[in-house]
């Protein structure tokens, strides 16, 4: 059995490692004193705590480019996520790229995420119609939005939006290489 010290994840995680014993003892009492932690536990543990032991069904609204540069990426599976349906106001225009992900009509995205029991939703929508889709969204059960649309949603405070604004991330980068 694969164990790892405290002193090595606090190393890696870039804490002290007494903090690191304290966050992880909010999971439960698990560990052994001078040999550590069992990695499959620990990592089984945190799965369970953040929702990823399974998959966690995930919806996509606006495929445009952005929207489907982000069904094409295979990564979201291997962190505990799947894209189960894209939605767009145009669902049959031709796209550039071929995706084996259907694309439905927003027409039926109450019917679908009430019927998957999604709770999350990417959105990569233009600004201009962003806010009307998050009220949709929330309307019809969605409680965390990564919000890709260059816009401030207002929505009830139970809702946890992360907003990603590709622009201000360059400025930022920008910033930090300035010599």
């Amino acid at each position: 059995m694969q164990t790892v010290s405290s002193e090595a994840l606090a190393k890696v995680a870039g804490v002290k490692p007494t903090q690191l014993r304290k966050d992880l003892a909010y999971f439960g009492t698990f560990g052994t004193r001078g040999l550590g932690y069992h990695v499959a536990e620990l990592s089984r543990r945190i799965a369970d705590e953040l929702g990823t032991s399974r998959l966690q069904p995930v919806v996509l609204v606006g495929v445009g480019n952005l929207g489907l540069a982000l069904l094409s990426y295979r990564g979201f599976e291997k962190e505990g996520f799947e894209i189960v349906a894209a939605f767009d106001v145009d669902p049959a225009r031709p796209r550039d790229k071929a995706i084996t992900q259907p694309i439905f009509d927003m027409k039926e995205l109450p019917a679908r995420v009430r019927k998957l029991g999604v709770r999350m939703a990417v959105l990569t929508v233009p600004a201009e119609v962003a806010q009307e889709v998050a009220n949709t969204l929330v309307e019809n059960g969605i409680a965390g939005i990564l919000n890709f649309s260059p816009i401030v949603l207002s929505v009830p405070e139970e809702v946890m939006v992360n907003n990603v604004n590709l622009a201000i991330e360059l400025e930022n980068l920008s910033y930090f290489i300035q010599v």
